[in-house]
């Protein structure tokens, strides 16, 4: 049987790596099934971080074993149409999808024989463990064992039928979505990147240069740290302690370099939390207000504030009850549908809709409205969105430009990414595809998906 994709990293976040003996990592398994089990089905589903937490809290988890059922999850949804696909295929009656529990099972451990490095018989076998330890499932356990043998006798025939990751891993109306914007090639590539998975990006506080050779890193063209496959931990590793640098996307990084505050600047950052965005322009200097309606967001926002011993304010307030001020600077990153981290969030893809992003639209567009009232005359404001859908990010901008006299794009030049000027789109903003930067020498390719948009206030 040919090797698993390991895939991933030591650090926590997609694989362990590791091969488990069969009656070992079952708590991880069970917390594994009950956050995926928490997402199936369900009309507004939560987020999998946020049921991975709760059910790793649960289960009292040892560091490993979290990092395990970490893996399990993010591989179910990482795969989760082959895995969907296959299953339906091997079950008389087509995948019970109105039996959660049922499918968790079954889909955790079907990810388990696809994409981890753990023995067949171990997948299996806890699976039927866990069958038969819960009386929703217990009846079905002999199922189980039958459906999930069969999958790891055909693994590789099913692993065969991924090759189109664009048909088979992404849901249709989100690769249509894609087709439509980006053309059906491009449409393919993001999906394999996709399919591929996320490397660690950090954002260094001084001389990235400086940080290379000890961190073991690549340095990226827009000037971030990208880390090896299978490195040690991030606690770990040297300069954390001392906050010499902080994890973040490397495409997430571009957009507060963008307005390239000068020291004392007075610069405003909405929607601030987890902070990655923050630190950047506390770091040069500038004065910077934090504000998030999330006051638990906002406590992670103060540790690593603290940790690099950055002087930030931070408000706990929505950005809509903000009174107009004369900042220097405003940088809005906005809610939304998240759709360009689906890399590292591959449950993005399953738990949005259409709708979403409709709401999330109108929801932009008012923060948009406002934060450009918050701007003193002759300064700038930059919106950005995380995601790959063009009402989130370019038709944002084109409809506030028609509507607000006041303000007129300024353009990005390529120097200000590296040179990468794929990465710039016709009207001068910024638009990073998950395809984006495939070869780094040492390390995975890829960065998430980005919208932004510089504006300088003109009236």
């Amino acid at each position: 049987m040919a090797s698993r994709d390991t895939g991933r990293n030591t650090r926590g976040e997609t694989s362990t790596g590791t091969s488990a003996p069969d009656t070992a990592g079952l708590g991880a398994r069970r917390a594994a099934l009950q956050a995926v089990a928490e997402i199936i089905g369900q009309e507004r589903p939560p987020a999998l971080e946020e049921t991975l937490a709760l059910a790793i809290r649960a289960e009292t988890l040892s560091p490993a074993d979290a990092a395990l059922a970490r893996a399990i999850a993010v591989a179910t949804f990482r795969r989760y149409g082959l895995i969907r696909a296959a299953l339906a295929a091997r079950l008389e009656r087509g995948l019970p999808v109105e039996k959660p529990r049922l499918t968790a099972l079954l889909a955790t451990a079907t990810a388990q024989i696809l994409d981890l490095a753990v023995p067949d018989h171990a997948a299996v076998d806890c699976a039927v463990r866990l069958a038969k330890g819960d009386n929703r499932t217990t009846h079905l356990a002999g199922l189980v064992n039958a459906v999930l043998r069969r999958v790891a006798r055909e693994r590789d025939a099913i692993l065969a039928d991924s090759a189109d990751a664009l048909a088979v891993n992404t849901p249709d109306w989100l690769g249509r979505r894609w087709a439509a914007a980006y053309g059906p090639e491009r449409a393919a590539a993001i999906a394999r990147a996709h399919l591929a998975g996320a490397a660690i990006d950090l954002t260094p506080r001084g001389d990235a240069a400086a940080w290379v050779e000890p961190l073991g890193a690549v340095r990226l063209p827009t000037g971030s740290l990208r880390l090896p496959e299978n490195g040690p931990a991030i606690p770990d590793l040297p300069g954390f302690q001392e906050g010499a640098w902080w994890v973040q996307d490397a495409a997430a990084a571009i957009p507060a370099r963008l307005l390239a505050p000068q020291p004392g600047t007075r610069v405003l950052d909405l929607c601030a939390a987890p902070g990655g965005k923050t630190m950047q322009l506390a770091a040069t200097g500038a004065q910077v207000t934090a504000v998030d309606r999330s006051a638990p967001r906002l406590e992670r926002l103060r540790d690593n504030v603290a940790r690099l011993g950055l002087d930030v304010t931070v408000a706990v307030a929505d950005a809509l009850a903000l009174e107009a001020q004369d900042h220097d600077a405003v940088l809005l990153d906005a809610p939304c549908s998240a759709t360009g981290t689906i890399r590292r969030h591959p449950d993005v893809a399953w738990t949005k809709s259409e709708a979403d992003i409709a709401r999330l639209a109108t929801l932009q567009a008012k923060l948009l409205d406002h934060a450009a009232g918050l701007v003193r005359p002759g300064g700038r404001l930059v919106y950005c969105t995380c995601s790959l859908e063009p009402e989130e990010g370019e038709a944002q901008i084109a409809a506030f430009l028609a509507r607000d006299a006041r303000y007129r794009r300024v353009p990005i030049q390529p120097a200000e990414v590296g040179g990468a000027a794929e990465m710039i789109d016709g009207n001068g903003d910024l638009r990073t595809l998950p395809c984006h930067l495939p070869d780094v020498p040492g390390a995975r390719g890829g960065l998430d998906g980005f919208f932004a948009s510089r504006l300088e206030r003109v009236g």
